[in-house]
C-alpha cells in the first residue's frame, strides 16, 4: 500500500473536561477527520465524545470503543489485563479498516493521549504501519493543580505521579520519598490510598479533586472525602511543603528542615538519639535484629534513596532520602532532628562504620559543636551491619580468613600517591586486601592503576575475586589473578579482593586463605 493511499492516524487530547480547554490544533484536526474515535465505559456515555461534542463535524464516521470491563473483576482466561488486550486488539482492528480505506482516524483522549491514556494501546498497535501524529492536551494534574490553587512544587522539589492502585505500603513509601505527589486512578482505590497518605505522614496537606475543570467539579482535603463516593475520574493532589531556605548553605534536600529552623533552637531537656544503622550488603535476611528493631521504632530514617528504599513505610516514620554526595549534611541533618527530640536512623549499606556514614556523622558533629556546644548533649549508636567484604569472602569460602585490610579505592578524599604508597605496604607485607569502590565512570583508570601497581610489587599470580552485587538476585564472582583481571569488567556495584601469597583456590573453587604464616 503506498503513503498516499493510507489514512492517518490521530491521537488527539481534548483536556480534562472543560470545552474550551481543547487546543486550537485539536479542533482543526477534529474538525478535518474522516473518521472520529473514542472510548467509553461500560453503561456509560463517553467522556471524551461529551467534551468534543460542538466540534465532530456533522456527517463523519464515528466509532465507539465501548470497553468490556472497567473494573479488575472479569471471567476472562487471562484476567482482567488479558480482557483489555484482546478489546484493545478488535480496537485496532476496527480502525485500521478505515485507515486502509485512506480515511484519517481521530482517536479523542481525555486530558493527553499519552499520559495514562487507552490511545496509547492502539497507538502501539497501529503506529508502526500508518503515519501517526500525536496531538497533545492539557492533563487532568494540571487541571486539578489549577483547582487547588497552590504551588505544586518550587525550587529542587521532586514531583512523583502514582497510580491509585499501588498496594498501600508501597504507595506510602513512594509519597514518603518525593516532595509533592499526584495520585490517579481513584474511584474503588481511594480506600486503601487514604491510608497511604496517613502512614506517609501527607494526608493533612493532600487535596481531593474531582471531575477537573468539567461540570460538577469538587475540590475537598482528602481526609474529608466520603469514601463510597469517589468517581474514576478524580485525583489527589500533594503539593510541595513549601519555599526552601537555603541560607544555611546546606544541600537542598534539607534545607528546607534544617535551616533556619526555629525548634532547632529550643533544644529540648531530653534530646533524640541518631542511630547510625549498618544495613549489610543488600538481602533483607542480613540485617541484624538491632537494626530492625532500631528501624521500627525511630521518628525519621535519613540516608541515600537506595538505602533508605530498603526501610518499610510505617505509619509514623518520616523519610529523608537523598543524593550520594552529602554525606556530611546527612549527618548534621539527623543532629538537627535530634536536638529537637526526634529519635533518627541514619542508614548506610554493609556496616555503617566501613566506609560508611558513621564517620560522616561524627565529622558532621565535630563541625556542629564549633558552631554550638548544645550538639555535644545529641546521643549517637553505632548499630553494625554485614561488611561487603565479609561477604563476598563467604561467598567464595574464606579468602579474607587471615590477616587483611579493607582499602577504599576512591581518590575523591585521599590523593592517589598516598592510596599507592598503603596498596603497596600491604601487599608486599603479604596481607589480603579487600578494594572497595573500586571503577566509576568519573575513576575509570584507578583500578587499572592499582592493578600494574600491585603486579609491579608482587607479581601477577596472586588470586583476586570479583564479587558482584554480593546477596542480590544479580550476585556474580569471578575468581582469576591480577595479571589476568579484566578491569572493564569491574564496576561499583563490584568489590574486589586481592589475595596474600597464601591464598589457595580448591578444585571445587573454594577460595580462601589459611591463618598460619610461614
Amino acid at each position: 500500500m503506498s503513503e498516499e493511499t493510507r489514512g492517518r492516524f490521530y491521537g488527539v487530547g481534548i483536556g480534562p473536561g472543560d470545552p474550551e480547554l481543547v487546543t486550537l490544533k485539536a479542533a482543526r484536526v477534529i474538525a478535518e477527520a474522516d473518521v472520529v474515535a473514542y472510548h467509553a465505559g461500560t453503561g456509560k456515555q463517553s467522556m471524551a465524545r461529551s467534551i468534543a461534542a460542538d466540534l465532530i463535524p456533522e456527517g463523519v464516521l464515528e466509532e465507539e470503543l465501548r470497553y468490556p470491563v472497567t473494573t479488575g473483576f472479569t471471567d476472562h482466561p487471562r484476567g482482567y489485563y488479558g480482557a483489555l488486550s484482546d478489546f484493545y486488539d478488535e480496537c485496532a482492528d476496527r480502525l485500521e479498516a478505515h485507515l486502509a480505506a485512506g480515511r484519517s482516524v481521530v482517536v479523542l483522549a481525555v486530558g493527553d493521549p499519552l499520559f495514562f491514556g487507552s490511545f496509547m494501546y492502539v497507538h502501539d498497535r497501529l503506529s508502526p504501519c500508518y503515519p501517526t501524529e500525536v496531538v497533545p492536551g492539557i492533563t487532568a494534574l494540571s487541571a486539578a493543580t489549577a483547582a487547588v490553587a497552590t504551588g505544586l512544587c518550587r525550587h529542587e522539589d521532586t514531583l512523583t505521579v502514582l497510580p491509585g492502585t499501588l498496594a498501600v505500603p508501597e504507595l506510602a513509601r513512594r509519597l514518603a520519598d518525593t516532595d509533592a505527589a499526584i495520585i490517579m486512578k481513584l474511584g474503588r482505590t481511594f480506600t486503601g490510598v487514604r491510608e497511604a497518605l496517613r502512614q506517609a505522614g501527607v494526608l493533612e496537606r493532600a487535596v481531593y479533586v474531582e471531575r477537573a475543570s468539567g461540570p460538577g467539579q469538587v475540590v475537598l482535603p482528602a481526609a474529608e472525602v466520603d469514601e463510597g463516593r469517589v468517581p474514576y475520574m478524580s485525583l489527589v493532589v500533594v503539593p510541595g511543603e513549601g519555599l526552601r531556605d537555603d541560607a544555611a548553605g546546606r544541600a537542598a534536600d534539607f534545607a528546607r528542615l534544617t535551616a533556619g529552623s526555629p525548634e532547632v533552637a529550643d533544644t529540648p531537656s531530653s534530646p533524640g538519639t541518631v542511630h547510625v544503622v549498618g544495613l549489610g550488603p543488600g538481602p533483607d535476611h542480613w540485617l541484624t535484629p538491632q537494626a530492625s528493631q532500631v528501624l521500627a521504632e525511630v521518628d525519621h530514617v535519613v540516608g541515600y534513596a537506595p538505602y533508605v528504599a530498603r526501610v518499610p513505610q510505617r505509619e509514623g516514620l518520616t523519610r529523608h532520602p537523598s543524593g550520594n554526595s552529602v554525606e556530611v549534611d546527612r549527618g548534621r541533618l539527623c543532629l538537627d532532628l535530634a536536638r529537637r527530640g526526634e529519635h533518627v536512623a541514619l542508614v548506610s549499606g554493609g556496616d555503617a562504620g566501613v566506609f560508611g556514614m558513621a564517620t560522616a556523622l561524627f565529622e558532621a558533629r565535630e563541625a556542629a559543636l564549633r558552631e554550638d556546644e548544645g550538639f555535644g548533649h545529641v546521643p549517637v549508636q553505632v548499630v553494625p551491619g554485614v561488611t561487603a567484604a565479609h561477604a563476598a569472602s563467604a561467598l567464595v569460602g574464606a579468602v579474607l580468613g587471615g590477616d587483611h585490610a579493607l582499602v577504599n579505592l576512591s581518590d575523591n578524599l585521599k590523593p592517589w600517591e598516598v592510596l599507592a604508597d598503603r596498596l603497596t605496604a600491604l601487599v608486599t607485607r603479604d596481607i589480603s586486601v579487600a578494594l572497595y569502590n573500586p571503577r566509576s565512570r568519573s575513576r575509570p583508570d584507578t583500578l587499572g592503576a592499582a592493578r600494574d601497581l600491585l603486579v609491579d610489587a608482587v607479581g601477577p599470580d596472586r588470586v583476586v575475586v570479583v564479587a558482584r552485587h554480593v546477596g542480590r538476585e544479580e550476585e556474580s564472582v569471578t575468581v582469576t589473578t591480577l595479571g589476568g583481571l579484566d578491569v572493564d569488567a569491574v564496576d561499583m556495584g563490584c568489590l574486589v579482593v586481592v589475595g596474600a601469597s597464601t591464598t589457595r583456590v580448591d578444585d571445587d573453587g573454594r577460595v580462601w586463605t589459611p591463618r598460619s604464616v610461614g
